[in-house]
């Protein structure tokens, strides 16, 4: 056990709630690409089944592992063609911006139940521990972890939505610039996931700053029932 300890990122008692978290996570946001992207007129997610809330289809396994091992990893990215919009660059970024939306809906969706059954004294009549305890383990960690994807996937570089928001808000000119440094913004973004001072000052932020919004909304919830 204490092998598994330290391979694994996450604590094995965590462990099966973070991968409940990330199949919720991952599934839904690949979902509302596919699903507006198709819904803007771009069949391609539709033709190869990706308009689903499937997990299968959206996880890449070895995203997931790396993800579960180092702290960072991926789904199966929704392919979109632009060019079948009738507004590319309102739609691109709307097909983008809903998958952020999602994780952060589903943040706001943990929280609130958490201090619905906090605040209520529901959670104090539940007899059965482990329910409690699986209950205070899995909402704070979803909702948590939820803000954080939003947040992140908002950064703007590659393959990030941010990115492709950014893409489709800038004058075409800078557009065509930003291209042009693509495989050089990649490289940025792989060396702040794996250099620890980088990832202080970029991704253990957006960790705290996730926490305290979870901690902020729980604490309103709570409030409302004083």
């Amino acid at each position: 056990m204490d092998f598994l300890e330290r391979f694994f990122r996450y604590p094995i008692d965590q462990l099966p709630f973070f991968l409940l978290t990330i199949l919720i996570a991952f599934t839904v946001h690949e979902f509302s690409h596919a699903y507006f992207a198709n819904k803007f007129g771009d069949p391609t997610a539709k033709l190869l089944g990706r308009v689903t809330l499937n997990p299968v289809v959206h996880f890449d396994f070895l995203g997931v592992l790396l993800l579960v091992i180092a702290g960072f990893g991926w789904a199966r990215p929704v392919p979109v063609n632009r060019a079948n919009f009738d507004k590319p660059r309102l739609m691109g970024t709307i097909v983008s911006v809903v998958g952020p939306l999602s994780n952060l809906v589903l943040a706001i969706i943990g929280a609130i139940v958490y201090g619905c059954l906090f605040g209520s004294g529901v959670l104090g009549t539940i007899e059965n521990e482990r329910v409690v305890t699986a209950l205070m383990t899995f909402l704070p960690l979803f909702s948590i972890t939820n803000f954080f994807l939003f947040m992140f996937n908002l950064i703007p570089l590659p393959p990030l939505d941010g990115y492709r928001i950014l893409e489709d808000v800038l004058p075409p000119s800078l557009s065509r610039k930003l291209q042009g440094v693509e495989q050089w913004s990649i490289f940025v973004f792989l060396l702040i996931l794996v250099i620890p001072p980088l990832q202080a000052v970029t991704i253990q932020p957006l960790y705290v700053f996730a926490n305290n919004m979870y901690m902020d909304l729980v604490g309103l919830i709570i409030e409302l029932y004083r």
